[in-house]
């Protein structure tokens, strides 16, 4: 019998309620007795004194046997005046938790109960808790890294934006006062390519040199345009055409550079203007995009409005025919790198001239090349008396000029100078990507709150989940003790109490 004590009762805790019944401990229809002592707690609660242990008690979870029993002993004190001569209680109050705890005792009700409490806060319980707690926590991570995707994708709006910007030479403070005082640098930026052209005297001269050199006398001039501003500047294109300085000029309105006055329904655009104003392709985008070679378009490759074929149409009226009174009217009043069709043809110069130094420069380098040595024997001093440095400086002279003229901003700039509706188009993509970096800054601000909402949730369950630990422990100590009780005081121990 000795031995016998020395060795645990071991009980799986999910079997706990069929081990109970299997061994008489309990009935097997307890759950209709639990019912109606229930009943009989709820209705006795109704009634009770003044004392701060019995609120405490009443006012934490389920209540069981083990809290009856400690009622039973504070209502002795409180109750201590009721007593009769036989030395019982003629409180009603002593009468029904009495009465409760006989039900209890009776067929071990109270035991069965108690192993229901922990088998459900084992099972059910306790995993849910630390499930909702763990969902949380995830939630909180999902909400931080939203957060921070947020974030990230504002700046690069705002970022590009910036970028943006700077492509147009602005700050971005006040987007479209500052595209409409852009074309106030316009008119000095084109006089100083106009200003570089003169520079273009020994390149064109070198050119020319060769021409003649190779193909003989040409009836065609040489980059006429180039040379027609070396001489005179960046005149009207009436002057380039007829020669004779125009007694009047007479701009386009639409191709002032002014403030568009806001009218009736300005909050509006009118996209209703033609696809080519003045020559000018309003199909542009404010970002760079890339086009099936690989080339960025709008960098090198720039649509200037001419036709499929390239050709540049410009109808001049020759002085002393008739109709021409002299005043230079329309696009003819416009200055040569003003007017599409002239920027284009001088644009089409500089890069003929690019083309030749380029070649040239390639031909120079080849030593090894004795045909090419042979055949520059004959030519005229000014092509022998070149050499690589002086070409390579030509070669960046022109392609400075080029560049200039075809950068983005100054592309812009022509676009603005050609129309104010271009400057409020440009003005809406730009604002966009802001409205965009907003959107998403208040989506921030909702994962922000969504995030402190959870962690606030988390914050409500985990002193839930430690005190049904704790009750869930002095549950398993309580049933371990009372089956010890009925096996000689051998220990007792509940398998699978993981909390």
């Amino acid at each position: 019998m000795e031995d016998k004590r020395q060795f645990p009762i071991d009980i799986q805790t999910s079997k706990l309620l069929d081990w109970l019944v299997d061994r008489r401990h309990c009935d097997l229809k307890w759950q209709s007795s639990v019912l109606t002592i229930r009943e009989k707690i709820n209705n006795a609660i109704q009634d009770m004194p003044e004392n701060e242990e019995i609120k405490q008690l009443l006012s934490g979870s389920y209540i069981h046997y083990f809290h009856c029993l400690r009622i039973i002993e504070i209502l002795r004190r409180t109750e201590a005046s009721t007593k009769n001569i036989f030395g019982g209680y003629s409180s009603q109050r002593m009468k029904d938790w009495q009465e409760i705890v006989s039900l209890y005792e009776k067929d071990n009700v109270y035991l069965v109960e108690l192993a229901s409490f922990l088998v459900r806060n084992v099972s059910y319980e306790i995993p849910s808790l630390k499930k909702q707690i763990s969902k949380c926590q995830q939630l909180q991570q999902e909400y931080a890294r939203k957060e921070m995707d947020y974030v990230n994708n504002a700046a690069t709006l705002r970022d590009k934006f910036y970028a943006s910007c700077k492509q147009f030479g602005i700050t971005g403070k006040d987007v479209r006062q500052e595209l409409l005082s852009l074309c106030k640098d316009l008119p000095s930026a084109l006089t100083a390519i106009a200003e570089g052209a003169r520079d273009l005297t020994d390149i064109i001269e070198l050119y020319e040199a060769c021409v003649e050199f190779v193909c003989g006398r040409v009836s065609e001039p040489c980059v006429p345009l180039l040379k027609y501003i070396h001489n005179r500047g960046n005149t009207t294109v009436y002057e380039w055409g007829t020669g004779q300085t125009p007694k009047a000029i007479e701009r386009p309105v639409s191709n002032e550079c002014a403030e568009a006055r806001p009218a009736e329904g300005a909050d509006t655009i009118d996209w209703g203007e033609s696809a080519a104003v003045g020559g000018i392709d309003w199909g542009i985008s404010v970002e760079e995009s890339v086009e099936p070679n690989g080339q960025e378009k709008g960098a090198d490759v720039i649509d200037w409005g001419e036709d499929a074929n390239g050709a540049v149409e410009i109808s001049i009226v020759e002085p002393g025919k008739e109709g021409d009174d002299g005043v230079a009217r329309g696009n003819d009043a416009l200055s040569i790198l003003e007017n599409t069709g002239t920027r284009n043809q001088f644009v089409n110069e500089l890069m003929e001239l690019q083309v030749f130094l380029t070649q040239r420069l390639a031909e120079m380098r080849e030593e090894a090349d004795i045909l090419s040595i042979n055949q520059f024997q004959t030519a005229p001093a000014a092509l022998q008396s070149q050499d690589v440095s002086k070409v390579t400086s030509m070669l960046a002279l022109v392609g400075d000029l080029v560049q200039r003229l075809t950068e983005v901003k100054m592309r812009h700039l022509l676009l603005i100078h050609a129309s104010p509706r271009y400057v409020d188009r440009v003005t809406e993509l730009l604002q966009q990507k802001l409205k965009q970096a907003e959107s998403v800054g208040a989506k921030q601000h909702l994962m922000v709150r969504k995030r402190q909402e959870a962690l606030e949730e988390q914050s409500d369950l985990e002193p839930k989940l430690d005190l049904l630990i704790q009750r869930t422990k002095e549950l398993r100590k309580l049933i371990e003790t009372d089956i010890s009780k009925r096996y000689q005081n051998r220990r007792v121990n509940l398998m699978g109490v993981v909390v």
